[in-house]
């Protein structure tokens, strides 16, 4: 019995190719080539989203990502030339392509576990010619980029659910049982864009974030703009923004177990001076948290915050994958920080003239990683403004709008 039936499938992809379309500057036209990248599991949806793209005339390219068992051979069955081999005419096709949508169906979620994270970030830093091809036409908006998860054995076994009551969970976080899947989607984006049009009309000039175990100052910096729906994700009703990353400072507290390269880490606590992680201590996986935190120079320093509002967010229990936890709603909505690079549409500017110099002077940080760790505590964050006076944005779940 299928996961999902036609009609959810076929609304699954159709919120796609709108997704893909929002997150470029100008909307796909005839011929241009769409990568769908997908795990061998969510092979049903990568099959409507081909269809979806055959049906608006465009040229869609299938690519089967490496399955559990092939990044096993090449992480440790390999020699050094393997390990950093890329394939030909890769860089030819990201060039090229308009639009790269990615369907995420792991098949395992803990493989990766034996492998020395040194042997993945050399791989990693040998992909990243190819990724920066994709991240400089996606930061420009020249190259629509969407991500989603189609639900897998694996991923409802580590969130303690069925596979069928996980690929409802899923179903609901998409709003793909709602009658018109897409008109929700349209209205969530109106909604936060009008919270997003909200908070950069007041000038603020950083925020207090406080909770049970959290007492953060992050600063907003300058040239920056709130972000919401673009389309990068779906789902993602997460309000987010690129920190001055010198000047958060405080303590957070993540309460929401995350899992990264196949390592568990849960209750992950971070002090922050002058922006750097000072100190780091976790309940379990600290020695993996502290190891990730030295795997290059920007590691130790903010990418992002965000703030998720629980009125839109159809995410209230654990899904066992980042792009869905860090949108969880449940009765606190959530915050989450991300260790690592910038999210750099979140500059106001053109991305093209965020030189590696200007980024640095406005605060934006650069790393390889970008890992996001949630709080869903009852919190409230409160808005330090231009003109020197504290305002509240955000309370119980909700912003204050």
């Amino acid at each position: 019995m299928p996961l999902f039936d036609r009609v959810d499938i076929e609304n699954y992809a159709e919120v796609l190719f709108w997704a893909l379309n929002e997150s470029r500057q100008e909307p796909l036209k005839n011929r241009d080539v769409v990568l769908i990248r997908y795990d061998i599991p969510g092979l049903a949806l990568a099959e409507a989203v081909y269809t979806r793209l055959m049906d608006a005339h465009l040229m869609p390219v299938p690519i089967a990502m490496p399955t559990p068992y092939m990044e096993m051979e090449r992480y440790l069955n390999s020699s050094y030339g393997q390990l950093l081999f890329q394939p030909p005419g890769q860089a030819e096709m990201y060039s090229q392509a308009a639009g790269v949508i990615t369907i995420l169906a792991p098949e395992d979620l803990t493989h990766l576990q034996t492998v020395d994270p040194r042997t993945i970030a050399e791989a990693r830093k040998a992909d990243g010619v190819n990724r920066s091809i994709l991240e400089r036409r996606k930061n420009t908006r020249a190259l629509g980029w969407t991500t989603c998860v189609y639900p897998t054995k694996a991923l409802a076994e580590a969130s303690g659910m069925s596979l069928e009551d996980y690929a409802y969970a899923l179903q609901r976080a998409c709003w793909l049982n709602m009658p018109d899947p897409l008109k929700e989607w349209k209205r969530i984006q109106r909604e936060v864009g009008d919270i997003c049009n909200w908070l950069d009309a007041m000038d603020i000039k950083s925020l207090r974030v406080e909770s049970e175990d959290v007492n953060l100052k992050v600063p907003i910096g300058d040239n920056r703009r709130f972000v919401g729906v673009s389309g990068a994700n779906i789902p993602g009703y997460e309000i987010y923004f690129a920190p001055d990353a010198r000047g958060v400072e405080g303590t957070y507290y993540a309460d929401q177990a995350s899992l990264r390269y196949g390592h568990l880490v849960i209750g992950a606590s971070i002090d922050f001076s002058d922006g750097i992680a000072a100190r780091v201590e976790a309940e379990r996986g600290q020695v993996f948290l502290q190891n990730q935190l030295y795997s290059d120079s920007g590691a130790r320093r903010v990418g992002e915050f965000s703030l998720t509002d629980k009125r839109f967010s159809r995410v209230d229990q654990f899904m066992a994958h980042t792009l869905l936890d860090e949108n969880y709603g449940g009765a606190n909505g959530n915050c989450h920080l991300a260790l690592g690079g910038s999210v750099l549409e979140s500059f106001t500017g053109p991305v093209e003239m965020l030189t590696a110099e200007l980024a640095y002077e406005l605060g934006f940080n650069s790393s390889e990683m970008h890992w996001d760790l949630v709080n869903t505590q009852p919190k409230r964050v409160t808005a330090m403004l231009a003109e020197g006076r504290p305002r509240l944005i955000y309370e119980n779940g909700t912003f204050k709008i």
